[in-house]
């Protein structure tokens, strides 16, 4: 049986939801937008704590964007759903004025990642002082987001061993290696290259 990845639980969804409530102050009160959404995990849980949330996933993915709807419903949360289509610059990606970024498990297909990071880079861009925090697996394709985090003009300022922030009875549960990172605009690359563009 074929698995629709966005209407599964992942381990990195439950580590970010975690994140996310233990640091529910720094949450409560600001616009947070949660790209590729599947089961919006650490978008419900920012909601709870007082979050302005916008669900993103794939456009196309229908089934996937009404079941966030009927999640947000069955919980009582007021979340805007939109279809987001990584890369693609149509009205909805306009609309969007985060402060926190969310992605769970965003980083699990190569060839998506340059579109991935295009979208974070707009939407951080558009939206000065904002932070784009995601939950990963930790696997070969570790070379490929550095390089799009310098060609996009990303940074990373934190990292943390996402089982680290479970406690031990709920990441006996979990298997993996999956990080935590928050990433930036790397201000210096920005100012490098329109420096180096004027003359």
């Amino acid at each position: 049986m074929k698995e629709d990845y966005g209407l599964f639980v992942w381990p990195c969804s439950i580590i970010l939801a975690e994140y996310v409530w233990q640091q529910r102050l720094r949450f409560s009160g600001n616009r947070v937008v949660e790209l590729g959404a599947g089961t919006c995990l650490p978008g419900l849980v920012a909601a709870k704590v007082g979050s302005f949330v916008t669900l993103t996933d794939d456009a196309n993915r229908l089934e996937v964007l009404a079941n966030m709807r009927r999640v947000c419903d069955l919980n009582n949360l007021n979340c805007e759903v939109l279809g987001l289509t990584w890369g693609v610059w149509d009205a909805s990606i306009f609309s969007l004025h985060p402060q926190i970024i969310l992605g769970a498990d965003v980083l699990y297909d190569a060839r998506a990642f340059d579109d991935l990071f295009a979208t974070v880079a707009f939407l951080l861009q558009s939206n000065p002082g904002s932070v784009f925090i995601t939950t990963y697996h930790n696997r070969s394709g570790h070379h490929l987001i550095e390089f799009l985090m310098v060609k996009w003009g990303l940074k990373c300022v934190k990292l943390l061993d996402g089982f680290s922030l479970l406690p031990s009875n709920k990441a006996a549960r979990l298997n993996g290696n999956i990080q935590l990172a928050e990433i930036v605009l790397n201000h210096e690359r920005i100012e490098e290259t329109f420096s180096s563009g004027a003359g």
